[in-house]
């Protein structure tokens, strides 16, 4: 089965979460310092490269957003 985020940048997941939920509601969902704490998404970037376990959480959370926007 193919990876269905491939081709798809970090930036644009991350920037397409903040459009859809805003920096509040995004930190609700997942508690990382790097959306709850003067968030932007240059900083979100550096922090989810650097820590996987956040990073899959992101990538989860776009997943269920495209598998909701599809039904």
């Amino acid at each position: 089965m193919a990876d269905p985020l491939h081709g798809i940048t970090l930036e644009r997941i991350v920037t397409e979460l903040y459009e859809l939920y805003g920096w509040e509601h995004l930190g609700y969902l997942i508690p990382v310092n790097c959306f709850n704490h003067e968030p932007s998404v240059k900083s979100s970037l550096k922090f989810l490269r650097k820590t996987p376990w956040a990073r899959k959480k992101v990538e989860d959370l776009y997943m269920d957003r495209i598998a909701n926007k599809t039904k």
